[in-house]
C-alpha cells in the first residue's frame, strides 16, 4: 500500500503491509542512505528479515523503484539533511547505512546520524587512502563498520587464485574451516556413487554440506548420489579439502601467472595482494591515465594500455598461457565477452566480476563457474553485521556467507552459556529440516561432526541451511 503525502507535506512515500505499525518490538529500525546496487540490494534483504526500513536518495527514480517492489518507507532527500534523517525517525533508529557514491557523504552521513542519536553506523568507503585509515575513522567519526565493496571482492577472488580448481572458496573460524563449492565433471570419482560411500573411500574428515543440481538446492545426506554438473560444496580444514581433491584428480597448485582485464580499485588491491604472493600479474585498462597510475603504484605488476576485449591484444599477451584471466571492467557485458573468449582459449582458471543478477545464469551456461559480485560481497558483509546486532541472546552471528546463488547460508555461531542442548550428542538432538551442522572448532582444533559429537561452551560451529533470517545458533533446532 502506498501512502502519498497531501498538500503542503514533505516528499515522503510510506510503502506498508497491513499491521505495519504492528512490527514485533525486537525487530531492528534501519536507514538506509543511498539505493544503488549495494543499498537496493541490502534494502531488499533487510526488510525480508522483518526489520523497519527506511531508504533516503536524492533521485526520485531510485525512491519509486524501491517504493514499488520492497516494504519499506521511501524518502526523497539527502542524507546529509538533519531535517531529511529527523524525517525517518533517525533519533530512534538502531542502524544507519550509508551507501551513497561518495565516500565523503557517507561519513558525514554516519557523523550527523550519530549525532542525532543513531546507535550504530555502517559506511561504504572505497577510496584506498581512506582505507589505509580504517581505524582513525572509526574512532573520530564514530563509524561502528567500514565496508570496502572493492577490497572484499578482491579478497574473494584471491581466495580462489590461491585455489584454482573451486569456484568459490568461504572461510571460517579465522580461516582454520574453508567451505569450497567444485562443480563435478564426468570421470570424477565421486559421480553416481553414495557419498556415506564416498566418505568410507576417502576417510578424510570433511562434509558435503550442499548440493546445487540446476535449480534445486539440497542439503545432502549420506544418501545423495552426486552426478555430472552438480555443483557441490565441501567443507573442512583446508588440508584435508586439498587431500580429497588430490583423490579426485582435480588439484591444481596456486596460480602463477594471472591477466586482469580492467584497471579499476579491485585490479589494485588484487595486483597488489597478488604479487606480494609471488604471483605474475599483468593488468590490461585503455585509460592512458589510470595505466600511468598504477604503474606508479604497483611496480611489481606489468601495466599495459589497450582494450581488454581486442581479441588481438589478447592473443598478442598470450592470454592462452596465463594460469588465469579476471574480468574486472565496468560493464558486465565485457566481462562476460572476454571471460568467454578465455575460457575458449582453455584458461585454467577465468572469474568475471559481474554485478548485475540477471548475467549469472548466462555465464554458468557458457561454462564460467566463478563470478564475483561486489554488490552481494558487500550486502552479505552488512547482513552479517545487522544479524548480529540484532541477536541479544545465547550466540551471535561471527560470520556469513551466501552460496548457491544466495538460495542457502552458511553462518558461523559461537556457542554460549544459555544455548540450547550443550553437551548433548547430536544423534540425540531434533535439528529442523535443512540445516546442517559443519564443522565445530574447540580450541582450535577442527571436528567434522558425527551424532557422537556435541556443542560445548565457545565453540565456533559452522551451520549451513536453506533458510533465512537465521540469527541464533538455538534456530537450528526444532525445540
Amino acid at each position: 500500500m502506498k501512502n502519498k503525502p497531501t498538500a503542503g507535506q514533505k516528499d515522503i512515500y510510506i510503502f506498508t503491509l497491513t499491521n505495519y505499525e504492528e512490527k514485533r518490538r525486537e525487530d531492528m529500525k534501519i536507514i538506509i542512505v543511498g539505493i544503488g546496487k549495494v543499498g537496493y540490494t541490502l534494502a531488499k534483504h533487510l526488510s525480508a528479515e522483518d526489520n523497519d526500513v527506511a531508504v533516503i536518495d536524492k533521485s526520485q527514480e531510485a525512491v519509486d523503484r524501491a517504493g514499488d517492489s520492497l516494504d519499506v518507507m521511501c524518502l526523497k532527500g539527502s542524507g546529509l539533511s538533519t531535517s531529511a534523517l529527523l524525517d525517518v525517525n533517525v533519533r530512534e533508529t538502531d542502524l544507519i547505512i550509508a551507501t551513497t557514491p561518495s565516500d565523503e557523504v557517507n561519513m558525514l552521513c554516519c557523523l550527523t546520524a550519530k549525532r542525532l542519536g543513531a546507535k550504530n553506523t555502517v559506511a561504504r568507503i572505497r577510496d584506498p587512502e581512506y582505507a589505509r585509515e580504517v581505524s582513525v575513522l572509526k574512532q573520530e567519526l564514530g563509524i561502528n563498520m567500514i565496508i570496502n565493496p572493492e577490497l572484499e571482492a578482491a579478497n574473494e577472488i584471491g581466495r580462489v587464485l590461491r585455489f584454482p580448481t573451486a569456484i568459490n572458496v568461504e572461510t571460517f573460524a579465522g580461516r582454520k574451516v574453508e567451505l569450497v563449492a567444485f562443480r563435478v565433471k564426468a570421470g570424477d570419482k565421486m559421480v553416481g556413487r553414495r557419498l556415506a560411500d564416498v566418505m568410507s573411500s576417502i576417510r578424510l574428515p570433511v562434509l558435503f554440506c550442499t548440493a546445487v543440481r540446476e535449480d534445486d538446492v539440497i542439503i545432502p545426506d549420506g544418501t545423495f548420489v552426486p552426478q555430472e554438473e552438480d555443483l557441490m560444496y565441501i567443507a573442512g580444514k583446508p588440508s584435508a579439502i586439498t587431500d580429497f581433491f588430490k583423490y579426485e584428480g582435480k588439484y591444481q597448485k596456486q596460480v602463477k601467472t594471472a591477466i586482469l582485464v580492467g584497471g579499476g580499485r579491485i585490479a589494485y588491491y588484487l595486483g597488489l595482494g597478488m604479487s606480494q604472493m609471488g604471483i605474475k600479474i599483468k593488468i590490461i585498462e585503455r585509460n592512458k591515465k589510470r595505466c600511468q597510475e598504477l604503474d606508479e603504484l604497483l611496480p611489481n605488476c606489468v601495466i599495459i594500455n589497450g582494450d581488454g576485449t581486442d581479441k588481438e591484444l589478447l592473443e598478442e599477451e598470450h592470454m592462452g598461457a596465463a594460469g588465469a584471466v579476471v574480468t574486472l571492467t565496468g560493464r558486465d557485458e565485457e566481462n562476460l565477452l572476454t571471460a568467454l573468449f578465455a575460457s575458449r582459449m582453455e584458461v585454467p582458471k577465468v572469474i568475471a566480476k559481474i554485478n548485475r543478477g540477471n548475467y549469472e545464469g548466462i555465464i554458468k551456461t557458457l561454462g564460467i563457474d566463478s563470478i564475483v559480485s561486489p554488490k552481494n560481497v558487500t550486502s552479505a558483509q552488512i547482513i552479517r553485521y545487522v544479524r548480529a546486532l540484532r541477536n541479544t541472546i545465547g550466540s551471535n552471528v561471527e560470520t556469513l556467507h551466501r552460496i548457491a546463488d544466495g538460495k542457502a547460508e552458511a553462518l558461523e555461531f559461537i556457542a554460549r552459556e544459555g544455548s540450547k542442548h550443550l553437551g548433548e550428542l547430536f544423534k540425540d538432538i531434533r535439528f529442523k529440516k535443512h540445516f546442517l551442522v559443519t564443522a565445530i572448532v574447540r580450541n582450535g582444533n577442527i571436528i567434522i561432526p558425527t551424532g557422537n559429537d556435541c556443542i560445548k561452551v565457545h565453540d565456533n560451529v559452522i551451520v549451513v541451511t536453506r533458510s533465512s533470517n537465521v540469527n541464533d545458533l538455538n534456530d537450528i533446532f526444532e525445540d
